[in-house]
């Protein structure tokens, strides 16, 4: 089963070289499962019964069902559709020694430099063309599907120290191999073609780097999964699959995959924006309830922030906390921090392990040490938004922000089994 679920989620994940191609593939399983799209500048129909969502940008999409029967709350689960990365800057190709051509990208998010040295590339996101019928601007995804980039290391022989450290200039260090001179004017060419419109129909494009490596499962007893992006979208699915397989029958249930948290979720489509206020009292007045229903409802309402936790590293086991360490394939990781980094509090940490104990899923629990700075993630963000008893908790990964990370087969089961009892 763990193998079955793993290949599903590698699926999934190559499916997805973007944020944009996240969404698209959560809309078409939402759609396949008879939910409705709702569009943000259109009047809402919500019924009971109904199954809906609603997607923002492209890139972040919420979906909820309304129960048959009066409820009294909601349960949200929400994770994220972007990692980290290199966007194309606007007149990318970069002229160099009359010989080379290379593309002029900057950093998104906080990504380890080093691993994209030396492995084949692609480029995959969307582009915007106005539809000369309609007057409208449309969205067209991008993935150009083959090794297309590369960004070469330099020679130890030309730093000798390379081994000893290094610190990466992005503007110098990393900007990707794109051909010979002949290819001097062709990238957004190939763009258009992989988009399947006119080169001079594009009026402006969001394009990221990807790593071509497909995801494997491997170990002694085949016991990890490695693959780009598994931060997050290794929560998104498994979210998606316990949200769509449980019962849903006793909360408006709310399914969340939003975006740009690796830039700090600031942004009309990011757990900072209103875009899940929206939604919620969109609905709530779509069903005729009025807004003290809402806020009613809120106040026993429970959310999930999923995003992925770190595990402790073979190599390095002192940068764990001494008492909070969890391993692959343990279960499911409760995060903690006390500067509210993330948003666990000792009632969302003891109704999330309530759920975890009913489900039978393992759980374990992460803390940066004291002297270390950490991370953060959406759920606390959300919070000051529409706010109600929220735990952060992740799967446990090794190589966060690296374009290939690893976890454990295990852990993405225990999350859907989780989800599925979340959603009763």
């Amino acid at each position: 089963m763990n193998h079955t679920i793993s290949k599903e989620l590698i699926h999934f994940i190559e499916s997805s070289p973007s944020c944009f191609h996240a969404v698209k593939f959560t809309e078409d399983l939402l759609l396949k499962d008879h939910f409705t799209q709702l569009q943000e500048n259109e009047k809402w129909q919500i019924q009971r019964g109904g199954r809906y969502f609603v997607a923002r940008n492209g890139s972040a999409l919420i979906a909820f069902t309304v129960p048959e029967q009066s409820f009294s709350g909601m349960r949200i689960i929400a994770g994220h559709s972007d990692s980290p990365s290199f966007k194309i800057k606007e007149n990318p190709e970069l002229e160099t020694e009359k010989h080379y051509i290379r593309l002029n990208v900057e950093g998104y998010g906080g990504m380890l430099c080093a691993p994209w040295f030396d492995r084949p590339l692609s480029v995959a996101g969307r582009v915007i063309i106005k539809n000369k019928e309609t007057g409208k601007f449309e969205s067209r995804l991008v993935n150009i599907d083959r090794d297309l980039i590369m960004i070469p290391s330099l020679a130890i022989h030309m730093n000798r120290d390379a081994n000893k450290g290094y610190s990466y200039n992005i503007q110098k260090d990393m900007l990707p191999l794109y051909g010979d001179i002949s290819a001097k004017g062709t990238f957004l060419k190939i763009t258009a073609d992989a988009a399947g419109v006119k080169e001079n129909e594009i009026l402006g494009h969001d394009l990221f780097l990807y790593n071509r490596q497909k995801g494997c499962i491997w170990g002694a007893s085949q016991e990890y999964i490695s693959s780009p992006r598994l931060d997050d979208l290794q929560c998104a699915f498994a979210s998606l699959k316990g949200f769509l397989s449980a019962p849903r029958e006793s909360h408006l249930a709310v399914y969340c995959i939003l975006d740009n948290e690796e830039t700090g979720s600031n942004t009309k489509q990011g757990a900072a924006s209103t875009f899940l206020y929206d939604t919620l009292t969109r609905a709530y007045r779509g069903l005729g309830m009025t807004e003290e229903d809402y806020l009613v409802h809120l106040a026993d309402s429970f959310m999930i922030s999923a995003d992925n936790a770190h595990a402790v590293h073979p190599n390095y086991t002192d940068k764990a906390d001494p008492s909070n360490r969890p391993f692959l394939n343990g279960g499911i990781v409760i995060k903690f921090n006390a500067g509210q980094k993330y948003c666990t509090d000792a009632l969302s940490a003891a109704m999330f392990r309530d759920i975890c104990r009913e489900a039978g899923v393992p759980v374990q629990t992460f803390a940066n040490r004291s002297d270390m700075a950490g991370g953060s993630t959406l759920g606390n963000i959300s919070n000051t938004r529409v706010a109600l008893n929220t735990v952060d908790i992740g799967l446990p990964q090794l190589a966060m922000h690296s374009p290939y990370e690893t976890a454990g087969t295990k852990d993405t089961g225990y999350l859907i089994k989780a989800a599925e009892k979340f959603f009763l």
